[in-house]
């Protein structure tokens, strides 16, 4: 509500001040082979940015424009997020195409971090799909407003219809239907705008002809009943639009689409537009409503934390002539040392300038800025307020704010997933300088991909989103470095849980001469939820009285969060864990901070051994689509992986909703390719952790015991 109201008074300012941007920031995301790179080609070749139209998977061997990677070109996917810049009439327009791979997540996020609107893309058949809710949840925590877009009208079983519902039911958004197509698959020939009440046609050899009529007169019922479809699902968010509805009369198009800007801004309202971005059909209206109903950089309001004054929100007013504040959202190696993309929320920057890093309160110049195209770049003097652009020669992490100095504020930081799988990693040529350039470079631009030594096999353990995710990093250390890899059996991220509450009392007690160390704390340990691994980590202080002084309650939390990062059964991080101090005991000369963190890191072990721990593995939601011939036989692969069903839908091409345990999905796609011709495609995202079969758990626990058991042996 609070949000609402701010993007109205946010909305309301600029209109006040009469100052209009003409400008747009958005982003174009969806599920996997929905047809965002392919809509956004067409949208560079409407505007005059690209001279021609080139496919994903096309024959002339050029490849989509934004997907200019090698890898990307040969898979047919998006794997990075890529920016470029054009103008439609008189608006510019900042356009991020993202990937739709649930192992790509990150790059949608930080993308959607620092847009104003986005596209949201469905295919007509498949309609609302794992990766579309991934995208949704995604939107929704950076308060995104939106437009949808149904692709692929031009495929067999295209149904607009059913896919405006799915967006309303799995969604739960206030959608509705802009437009109606003028015929279905192959039929298919443009659009009835709705608020118009005009047909679109695109002619010309690539569509570029934009051709207005009558609406035809076997449509006119449908388009009659489909606006008032569309004015009904307005007036439940627009109170304008609902005093013209309940007086059945038919609200003036100028007032129509200042509500549905009005609404779709303060994400009340979804405004669903269609076509075939294939076919050429339906792009030229899309670009219209971006322009019409997304907002303007200053029409979002964007907060700022100011360090001076504990971390207080500030809101940020958007205007070039205020103090400089830029976040820098993706980074990425290039022929001419790092290139760092930066948002610019307020002011204004110049080649040239010095800007100061919130993260050290560096002192750093600006050797360059570019405009992206692509991998293409364009030089500009200036970034002002609302602006995308890259810097050149600028050495921060990603997240990282830019001040002009005259503020001292932070942006808040985007939300990064944790990985769910591992893979050792063995350079086939060792101690290579490339190995670890390679490897720190891909930790610096991606946040979910991890890097670190194994303790035990001393082994290089690289952690991902997904078996395709560590696979193109490990392709990538090859093309680019030049080093061959080989990997080890994927490595689940199995975590710890204490199945029940235990206490513990433990004292610790060290004099070797002069001051010794002396600590005693009491209390127990127990699940956080009713879920055995719900939540991750609390510490609660329920001592009465001050037997420890608070000065020393700090370093007992932070002797837990040491211990739980290595749990008693396979020695995996423990989750899901509350520690409730009671009791304690200090002394006045031996206690410090250090007997007081060993003290915790003892009554851990303590506890743990009598809550009868858990092991968790990692629980995925999986989305199987296969043709209906083959629903039978992907079930069974399903449950032969220990799968259990959780819904089907649809007839001719069928989705299979399941939860499965990631350790079960190695080597899924293939089994699934060879079962069904081909056909079969699946996706999946982590869900939570669950608890192991008894069986499996013994089996994981004897092995952890082994290995540490043959450790000990080699270290004596």
């Amino acid at each position: 509500m609070a949000r609402s109201q701010a993007l109205a008074s946010a909305a309301s300012a600029a209109v006040a001040n009469d100052i209009p941007q003409r400008l747009r920031n958005i982003g174009i995301s969806a599920h996997i082979d929905s047809g965002k790179t392919t809509l956004t080609e067409r949208i560079l070749y409407y505007t005059g940015r690209i001279g021609a139209i080139h496919e994903v998977r096309g024959k002339d061997g050029v490849g989509a424009k934004m997907d200019f990677m090698e890898l990307e070109r040969e898979k047919g996917i998006t794997i990075q997020s890529a920016a470029t810049h054009c103008a439609w009439g008189d608006h510019e327009i900042n356009i991020i195409d993202t990937p739709g791979h649930v192992d790509f997540t990150i790059e949608v996020e930080r993308a959607l971090r620092v847009l104003d609107g986005a596209i949201l893309v469905l295919c007509s058949v498949a309609g609302v799909q794992s990766q579309s809710i991934t995208v949704d949840r995604q939107m929704r925590r950076y308060e995104v407003p939106r437009l949808a877009f149904i692709n692929k009208l031009d495929r067999e079983g295209a149904d607009p219809d059913s896919v405006v519902e799915q967006l309303r039911t799995k969604l739960q958004l206030n959608a509705a239907a802009m437009q109606l197509p003028i015929g279905l698959s192959g039929e298919h020939k443009g659009v009835v705008d709705l608020v118009e009440r005009r047909a679109l046609l695109f002619e010309g050899p690539s569509g570029e002809d934009r051709r207005e009529t009558e609406v035809p007169s076997e449509l006119a019922e449908a388009v009659d009943a489909k606006r008032l479809e569309m004015i009904e699902r307005l007036a439940d968010a627009d109170e304008e639009i609902a005093e013209y509805y309940l007086a059945e009369d038919d609200p003036p198009v100028e007032l129509l689409r200042a509500a549905i800007r009005r609404q779709t801004i303060l994400r009340t309202f979804t405004p669903v537009f269609m076509g075939s971005a294939f076919k050429n059909k339906g792009v030229h209206p899309l670009l219209d409503a971006v322009i019409s109903y997304l907002p303007e950089p200053r029409e979002v309001p964007n907060n700022a934390l100011d360090l001076t004054r504990g971390e207080e929100k500030i809101p940020l007013s958007g205007f070039p002539n205020d103090a400089f504040v830029g976040l820098a959202f993706k980074l990425e190696e290039g022929r001419f040392g790092q290139l760092t993309y930066l948002r610019i929320y307020q002011g204004s920057v110049t080649r040239g300038d010095f800007i100061v890093s919130m993260a050290d309160n560096k002192k750093i110049r600006v050797p360059r800025l570019v405009r992206m195209h692509a991998n293409e770049m364009e030089d500009v003097e200036t970034g002002m307020a609302g602006d995308i652009v890259a810097m050149f020669g600028v050495d921060c992490a990603s997240g990282t704010t830019f001040t002009d100095g005259k503020v001292k504020y932070s942006m808040t930081s985007m939300f990064v997933p944790d990985p769910v799988i591992s893979l050792a990693l063995i350079p086939k040529v060792k101690n290579s300088a490339g190995f670890s350039k390679g490897l720190g470079r891909f930790t610096k631009e991606d946040p979910t991909f991890r890097v670190h030594t194994d303790d035990e096999s001393n082994e290089m353990i690289i952690s991902g989103m997904g078996e395709l995710h560590l696979q193109i990093y490990v392709e990538r250390l090859k093309r680019e470095y030049n080093i061959e890899c080989s990997t080890g059996q994927p490595k689940v991220a199995f975590r710890e849980t204490p199945g029940q509450r235990a206490k513990f009392s433990y004292t610790h007690k060290k004099q070797s001469g002069g001051a010794g160390q002396f600590g005693k704390i009491e209390g127990y340990i127990e699940p956080i939820g009713d879920r055995l691994g719900e939540g991750f980590f609390e510490f609660e202080n329920n001592m009465i009285g001050q037997n420890i002084p608070s000065d020393f309650l700090p370093a007992i939390e932070k002797g837990f969060r040491d211990a739980i990062m290595k749990g008693p059964l396979s020695g995996s991080p423990v989750m899901g864990m509350r520690v409730v101090l009671e009791d304690g005991m200090a002394h006045a000369v031996d206690s410090n901070e250090i007997a007081f963190k060993s003290a915790a890191k003892g009554a851990f072990k303590q506890a743990m051994d009598a809550a009868k721990p858990v092991l968790l593995e990692p629980l995925m939601s999986a989305e199987i689509s296969v043709p209906s011939e083959f629903q039978g036989t992907a079930v069974a692969l399903i449950s032969q992986r220990k799968g259990s069903i959780a819904g089907m839908d649809g007839i001719e091409l069928v989705t299979i909703n399941a939860d499965v345990p990631l350790d079960s999905m190695f080597g899924f796609s293939s089994d699934l390719r060879g079962a069904t011709q081909g056909k079969g495609e699946y996706q999946m995202e982590y869900k939570m952790h669950v608890p192991c079969p008894r069986d499996k758990q013994e089996v994981i626990v004897k092995k952890w015991h082994e290995s540490s058991k043959g450790k000990k042996v080699d270290e004596d």
